[in-house]
């Protein structure tokens, strides 16, 4: 009988491991930053800008673009990603390397424009914080006159897609974008893609049990990164921006469903958050939203820590995009 697949953990800098808290910041150790790759002549797939969001927020978006459909005559216009990168909502940026390369796997495999968030990061800057830059870039793009977005970003074929602490922070984006009706127009918002979502609860699912020790994102790393990003005052982590559950979910998640929003949940079996992702499918399912969920062996983040592992998701995306038009 064929054993389970061995996947092995690359060697990182993991700083999950031991945050270090100081007067309302944490220490953030210098991490690899890639700039955009703007040559459209370069030998590239892929090229990007980045553009400035809020100057006082000091937020700022990075547009990705196929470079041969920027080359091209061709007026075809391309799906829009709009991608937030994980970090636990206390690490990393748009343009920290491992977040980069991942977006420009999106563009390249998936065949898509790809728009990436740097949000404010807690505790600095605490929930909702970043869900209010994820609908400042909603908005930013609804009325920029960039020309990236005007002559290649099909603007009637949007997913809000991110990893870990991203995926919930495109739950939670979603769950806004839905409730402003039709301000948000001409946009047209098609559903989500949670890869791999930082989601958690008071009560401990299977998989954070069996888990707890994870040597990449153990339970106490969990639990101690949502006390730096909620709220001051949250006593608990059965708070609605962590667990989607509670009270059935959100009365917004109707409105998902009568906008015809379409869900891709992803995770991993050795990934301790892989259960609370599957119980938000579950909920969104039973509320009418059409989910879909893509599971694999592996560990949380898996595609983003190692590139190489990424194919089975570059694919699973696609093919969600293209039964989604």
């Amino acid at each position: 009988m064929e054993g389970k697949k061995i996947i092995t953990r690359p060697i990182i800098n993991n700083p999950f491991l031991n945050i270090v808290v100081n007067n309302g910041s944490i220490k953030r150790d210098p991490e690899i930053r890639n700039p955009p790759n703007s040559d459209p002549n370069g030998s590239s797939p892929v090229i990007g800008k980045d553009v400035t969001l809020n100057a006082i927020n000091k937020t700022w978006l990075r547009l990705y673009l196929p470079r041969q459909v920027k080359n091209s005559a061709s007026k075809a216009k391309l799906p829009l990603i709009v991608y937030y990168h994980g970090g636990g909502f206390i690490f990393c940026n748009a343009d920290s390397n491992i977040y980069d390369v991942f977006c420009h796997g999106l563009v390249e495999k998936v065949g898509a424009m790809v728009i990436s968030l740097d949000y404010r990061l807690a505790p600095e800057h605490r929930l909702p914080a970043a869900y209010e830059d994820g609908m400042d870039g909603l908005y930013w793009i609804k009325t920029t006159q960039d020309d990236w977005v005007k002559d290649y970003a099909d603007l009637d074929r949007i997913y809000l897609c991110g990893t870990s602490a991203g995926g919930n922070l495109a739950y939670n984006a979603g769950l806004r974008a839905v409730s402003v009706g039709r301000d948000l127009e001409p946009l047209r918002i098609r559903g989500m893609i949670l890869h791999h979502p930082y989601f958690s609860g008071a009560k401990r699912t299977g998989s954070e049990e069996r888990l707890a020790n994870d040597s990449l994102l153990p339970l106490y790393a969990i639990d101690q990164m949502f006390d730096l990003s909620l709220p001051e005052g949250a006593d608990d982590h059965d708070h609605e921006y962590c667990n989607p559950l509670i009270n059935g979910g959100s009365t917004h998640v109707d409105l998902m469903k009568s906008m015809g929003w379409r869900v891709l949940v992803t995770g991993c079996f050795d990934d301790p958050l892989i259960d609370a992702g599957i119980e938000c499918a579950k909920m969104l399912e039973a509320r009418g939203v059409s989910t879909v969920t893509f599971t694999s062996d592996g560990y949380h983040a898996m595609e983003v820590f190692d590139p190489s592992m990424s194919g089975p998701l570059y694919d699973a995306t696609r093919h969600f995009l293209s039964s989604n038009n």
